[in-house]
């Protein structure tokens, strides 16, 4: 296999569609749980009814050769069944959380589909502490930009802005202070694992959350006043509520 980062390969570009109709870009990614494998993004890319945004099904684009990044292949997923949904979503006490998984059949996949999945392994653990300030890396792909030849998503750095473990104003999330686009919606937002945190070597990243939506202020003068540079990030542990079984 070519030499590429594992955590370049745990980034799906998603395209969402109204049957045949193209509707948006996003960014997904694999998790898994007890031998079963689901696709994260973000709630409003499956459906965001202010937005007036109602998808039939995703497409994601899958490496079918590790040595050879150029081959790929889409790979389309229904987001109803007998009319109704298939994603799963949570609630909270503040309301809904923007993250939402779907449940991937194994054998459905091309079999030499190369790829990589977080797991209960990438999570915090009791005893990991985040501090804030803490630089982060946020695998995606903005605005539909990637590597078009080998398919890959890019990279941004990121820092938390907020104290990790509170819940921003209520919110299951909290802030990172980063450069985001349209089409990162889904992201993961990862932070590196050294020490007891490296619980896969494989793959030694802590999955700290997923990346939702930038975040500003109404009082914000457009003319005067730069944007915040703000962005939400839901708690990477409703993934365990969510992969139940």
């Amino acid at each position: 296999m070519l030499h590429v980062e594992p955590v370049l390969l745990t980034a799906l570009r998603v395209c969402t569609f109204d049957q045949t109709r193209p509707l948006t870009n996003a960014t997904g990614f694999f998790f898994e749980r007890d031998g079963r494998l689901f696709l994260v993004t973000s709630r409003h890319v499956m459906i965001d009814e202010p937005g007036k945004h109602f998808p039939d099904r995703l497409e994601i684009e899958l490496h079918l050769d590790p040595n050879h990044l150029a081959r790929s292949t889409g790979f389309s997923i229904p987001l109803y069944r007998d009319g109704r949904s298939v994603w799963r979503q949570g609630m909270d006490a503040a309301g809904e959380i923007d993250v939402a998984v779907i449940e991937i059949e194994r054998s459905a996949l091309p079999t030499t589909a190369c790829f990589r999945a977080f797991s209960p392994e990438n999570l915090l653990g009791p005893d990991d502490l985040v501090e804030v300030g803490s630089s982060l890396l946020v695998a995606g792909f903005p605005l539909g930009f990637h590597d078009t030849l080998h398919h890959m998503p890019v990279a941004r750095h990121a820092a938390i802005a907020s104290s990790f473990g509170l819940r921003f104003q209520g919110q299951g999330y909290f802030l990172t202070d980063g450069r985001t686009h349209r089409g990162t919606s889904g992201a993961p937002v990862l932070l590196r694992a050294a020490g007891r945190q490296a619980r896969r070597p494989d793959l030694p990243w802590l999955l700290l959350g997923v990346h939702s939506a930038r975040l500003d202020v109404g009082t914000r003068d457009l003319v005067l006043d730069e944007a915040l540079g703000l962005n939400c990030a839901w708690y990477a542990d409703i993934l365990m509520v969510l992969t139940e079984h």
